[in-house]
C-alpha cells in the first residue's frame, strides 16, 4: 500500500439507494462498509467524514424559511446519524470503529479531540468525523480537509458519482474532457467545483494530495488506497 494513512470523504447520498436518493438504504450501507472493511484489512488506517444530504442539505432547502445558522446545525446533526449508522454497518464486518462528533452527543459518540483520535488509529480503529466542523457555514468537504491535515492523512480521497473532474458536467456535456491531472491553482481558477474553496485552500497550503474517483466502480476505493491511477489527481 502507498498510503498508511488515508482521509475517505463520502457524500450523505452515497448511504441512499442508487447513491442519489434520500435516507439510509441498508444494502449500501452494508456494501459502503464492505469496500472501507477491505481497505482497512490491508492495514490502511482509515479516517472517514461523512456528509447528510441523505437527510437534510441547506442547498435544497435555501427556501424553507428556516435561518441559515439552524439548517447548517441540522445538516450536521444528519451526518451523526449517518456516522453512526456507518460505524455499526462496519462493526458487521468485525471492524473497529468509532465515531468523533465536533458536537456534544455522549450517548452517541465520543467528543473530536486529536490526540484521542491518533490513538484510535493507532490501535487499528476506523474513525468516522461527525458534526463537520462543529460551526456553521462550513461544509463536510471543509472539514474532511481540517481533519485530514490534522490527522496526517497521507491523501484525501473524494468519492464521487463520476470517474473524475472533468472541465464540464459529463451528463449533460458528452464531448466533456476528463482530466487525469489538475493542480490546486488549475482546479481554483477552471471552477471545477471539486471541493469548496475552504477546503481547497487547506489542501493547497499543506499540499495534502486529492484523488476523485468514482465511488460507484466497487474496486475505486481500493485501486485508490493503493494509490493506483484511478480518477484525478490534483496536487502541486
Amino acid at each position: 500500500m502507498t498510503y498508511k494513512r488515508i482521509m475517505l470523504k463520502l457524500s450523505g447520498e452515497a448511504l441512499s439507494k442508487d447513491g442519489k436518493g434520500q435516507g439510509l438504504h441498508q444494502p449500501t450501507l452494508h456494501e459502503v462498509a464492505d469496500r472501507i472493511a477491505r481497505v482497512a484489512s490491508r492495514g490502511v488506517q482509515c479516517v472517514i467524514v461523512v456528509g447528510g444530504g441523505n437527510i437534510w442539505r441547506y442547498r435544497d432547502t435555501m427556501e424553507s424559511g428556516i435561518e441559515r445558522t439552524v439548517s447548517d446545525a441540522m445538516g450536521m446533526l444528519a451526518t451523526i446519524i449517518n456516522a453512526v449508522a456507518l460505524q455499526a454497518a462496519l462493526e458487521k464486518h468485525d471492524v473497529h470503529t468509532r465515531v468523533l462528533s465536533a458536537i456534544a452527543v455522549p450517548q452517541l459518540a465520543e467528543p473530536y479531540i486529536r490526540r484521542r483520535a491518533i490513538r484510535h488509529l493507532e490501535k487499528g480503529r476506523v474513525i468516522i468525523c461527525a458534526g463537520g466542523t462543529g460551526n456553521p457555514f462550513f461544509t463536510t468537504d471543509s472539514a474532511a480537509a481540517l481533519r485530514a491535515l490534522e490527522l496526517s492523512c497521507d491523501v484525501f480521497l473524494k468519492a464521487t458519482n463520476v470517474d473524475g473532474v472533468y472541465d464540464s458536467d459529463p451528463k449533460k456535456n458528452p464531448k466533456a474532457k476528463r482530466y487525469e491531472r489538475l493542480t490546486y491553482q488549475e482546479a481554483i481558477e477552471k471552477n471545477l467545483g471539486i471541493l469548496d474553496q475552504a477546503a481547497f485552500s487547506l489542501c493547497r497550503e499543506k499540499d495534502l494530495p486529492i484523488r476523485v474517483f468514482d465511488f460507484s466502480d466497487a474496486t475505486a476505493l481500493d485501486r485508490a488506497a493503493k494509490g493506483e491511477k484511478v480518477g484525478t489527481l490534483v496536487q502541486g
